[in-house]
């Protein structure tokens, strides 16, 4: 059968056995879907590139590196790749703003309107995303007093009485759950920040 014709689990499989023609097969398989994603969300031409390089870099050194192991499901975690560079982005870009050399410079050039951008409003639904993944690796308890306090907006007597539990032990299990998760974001290695 033609490598073309090849399911891009068979392809991956090849290529870190050292068939370095069959990654080849699967860029030009996914390079489009991948390069609309990140034109989508960038909006620039050049930095696009740059993204959608890095993305590639990124798979194969991960591939080269014998790290890949999700069996079937390359243009996923591609796209999820291509999808973390572009919040990298734009939590760099944020943080260093650029200033166009000109004589008339104007310090209003670079003030912000304070209204969210498409970018925040991404990195905004990428941290809470990271952040529900973590909640759920959670005791059972703690998860509910959490949910209950931040998503419910109950105060600590209404989840004492909901629970079925003193106020005491409610707050409890609120400071392990606080504790748990911050042990949990470090050694996940999770940014909560935008800028």
């Amino acid at each position: 059968m033609d490598m073309l014709q090849w399911k891009d689990s068979d392809l991956v499989k090849e290529y870190m056995k050292g068939r370095e023609s069959c990654l080849e097969i699967l860029i030009n398989r996914h390079q489009s879907r991948v390069y609309s994603y990140i034109i989508s969300k960038i909006r620039d031409e050049d930095l696009a590139n740059d993204v959608f390089q890095d993305t590639f870099v990124k798979v194969i050194n991960t591939l080269r590196a014998g790290r890949y192991n999700e069996e079937g499901k390359f243009l996923p975690w591609v796209m999820r790749i291509a999808h973390n560079l572009v919040i990298d982005h734009f939590r760099k870009a944020k943080r260093m703003p650029t200033i166009s050399p000109k004589d008339d410079f104007d310090i209003f050039d670079i003030i912000k309107d304070g209204s969210p951008t498409q970018e925040v409003n991404m990195i905004q639904e990428q941290i809470e995303s990271d952040l529900l993944k973590l909640v759920e690796h959670l005791p059972e308890e703690q998860k509910e007093v959490l949910r209950l306090r931040i998503y419910s907006k109950l105060s600590f007597k209404e989840i004492a009485d909901q629970t079925d539990v003193s106020i005491n032990t409610a707050l409890g299990r609120m400071r392990y759950a606080l504790m748990n998760l911050r042990k949990l974001i470090e050694k996940n290695g999770v940014s909560l920040t935008i800028d």
